[in-house]
């Protein structure tokens, strides 16, 4: 009897420990780009952090043909815009605000099904009434126009709101 449950549980135990050094170096393998994307983040020199080669990012400053996108404007004080952008954000579907500084705002917005990561960033210059904008994904060479389009939803709704 234990003969034959050694001889079961050898290939077993053998399985599950190849099972969890897959997971492990998967995570670390596919975390990677996380850990890059997040660290080329923010304000630079009153600029977004400009957009990769792939396609799957949109920038408002300084972006090429293929990444550029219009900032998005206001007619009101900076701090009021700064608040409705927030609230606006607060119904973006799966989107969170994980950094907010009196003219930077970071968050991260994820796909419905993959759960894919994507960074969206606001900058909002003390001398301008405008809200420069950066939304890229983390993994991948195309996202389909799904930042540009959150973008310019984001953007409708501050017009909804009279901003």
């Amino acid at each position: 009897m234990s003969r034959l449950l050694k001889a079961f549980m050898q290939p077993l135990c053998k399985s599950f420990a190849f099972v969890i050094f897959l997971t492990l170096t998967g995570s670390l393998i596919f975390s990677a780009p996380s850990w890059a994307a997040s660290a080329s983040l923010g304000v630079s020199n009153g600029h977004l952090t400009p957009c990769p080669a792939s396609k799957n990012c949109v920038v408002s400053q300084n972006g090429d043909r293929t990444h550029a996108i219009d900032p998005i404007t206001y007619n009101v004080d900076r701090d009021t815009a700064q608040k409705a952008l927030l609230k606006v954000l607060t119904v973006v579907p799966r989107t969170e605000v994980i950094e907010q500084t009196d003219n930077y705002i970071h968050a991260l917005s994820k796909s419905r099904i993959f759960k894919f990561v994507d960074d969206v960033e606001f900058y909002l210059p003390v001398d301008d009434k405008v809200i420069h904008v950066r939304s890229a994904s983390r993994v991948g060479e195309s996202d389909l126009g799904v930042n540009r389009r959150r973008v310019e939803q984001i953007r409708l709704a501050l017009r909804e709101l009279n901003i």
